[in-house]
């Protein structure tokens, strides 16, 4: 089965050159590793662009597209590799050949599939209209500014646009691993996904991107006022009375103050200051061995069961599974800080 990949210089080459290799690789490498089963050449991944002339990539990652989408009327399988695109950057007016090309292709059948940023491309087609999808949490702001008109979910590692499965949607920079496992399950079996998965050591992100997600990321808006009380709250977030005090603070009505903060930043003053408190809690965590109980009244609530339903909404886990998940990224963090040190030492010496 042909696979058609797209590539445009913006395209990430890690993600587009490892979907390719795994999925060339789908129905042969398991079975030569493990002398066992027949092996077969599954998929035939191709290159595809605007043409055919070689060009350079996202780090200046050399490509070599395989076809020119004018050569290609029909397509079973066609995937949108990550962009690499700043948080605030669209496609707008870029590449109207290729999103006409892509519409085309699902009006012709083919199943379309994007990786991370990649379904900025397939927003630009309109296909994500009302419709559920998602993209790495970085760009949910883009999404809700951009295309308003998209469903955008930022939690999900998979998300279906449509019941048929016919588009669907990969979240953070390393989701084109779970894209990859998907594709080969439905167009191949389960059981070889399972397989590519221990060749090459795919995870399955069941959790999703919520736990790796930033609660808290500054917007650009020309709202002084609201500027004004997003550094208070910075500064004031574990204390008592938070909304009304930052409501005397700006002096600008409460009503007022509400609206404005939430047209400026997206989000209402009661979920920002929710945000300050779990990103507060989420570093506590990751760093050190108080009782959530202590977390809980240090961030500024004195409820720890309210906190852990807050906790567990904003980041998809509860606080002690957090802990678990990213303090031991934490301390290999540090071993290698460790190692660096000593290796300096002895260097000195």
């Amino acid at each position: 089965m042909d696979v058609h990949l797209v590539a445009v210089p913006q395209t990430a080459g890690s993600a587009l050159y490892g979907m390719v290799d795994v999925l060339a690789a789908t129905g042969s490498i398991w079975q030569e590793l493990a002398r066992s089963g027949v092996r077969e050449r599954v998929f035939d991944p191709v290159i595809v662009s605007e043409g055919r002339a070689p060009f350079a990539c996202g780090n200046g990652v050399p490509v070599q597209p395989g076809a020119c989408i004018d050569e290609i009327s029909t397509a079973r399988v066609v995937i949108v590799p990550e962009l690499w695109l700043g948080p605030d950057e669209d496609l707008h007016g870029r590449y109207p050949r290729l999103i006409a090309w892509l519409s085309a292709m699902h009006r012709a059948g083919a199943y379309l599939y994007s990786a991370c940023s990649g379904a900025v491309l397939l927003a630009e087609t309109g296909l994500l209209d009302d419709r559920p999808a998602t993209s790495h949490w970085g760009y949910q702001d883009l999404f809700r500014r951009r295309y308003p008109r998209v469903q955008f979910r930022p939690e999900p590692n998979l998300c279906f646009a449509d019941l048929g499965g016919r588009i669907v949607t990969a979240g953070g920079t390393t989701s084109w691993h779970d894209l990859a496992l998907h594709v080969i399950a439905r167009h191949c079996s389960p059981g070889e996904a399972l397989r590519i998965a221990k060749v090459y050591l795919l995870k399955w992100h069941d959790e999703g991107q919520l736990p790796y997600t930033s609660l808290v990321r500054p917007q650009p808006h020309a709202d002084a006022a609201v500027r004004r009380c997003e550094s208070w709250l910075q500064e004031h977030f574990r204390e008592d009375e938070v909304i009304a005090r930052v409501v005397s603070f700006s002096g600008v009505p409460e009503r007022s103050l509400k609206r404005r903060f939430k047209a400026a930043t997206g989000l209402s003053l009661i979920d920002y200051l929710q945000n300050l408190r779990v990103e507060a809690a989420k570093r506590m965590l990751e760093e050190g061995n108080l009782p959530v109980e202590e977390i809980s009244a240090c961030v500024g609530y004195e409820e720890p069961a309210f906190f852990r339903r807050l906790f567990r909404r904003r980041t998809g886990l509860p606080p002690g599974q957090y802990r678990r998940t990213f303090q031991s990224l934490a301390a290999a963090d540090r071993a290698r800080s460790d190692v660096r040190e000593a290796v300096g030492a002895g260097a000195d010496a």
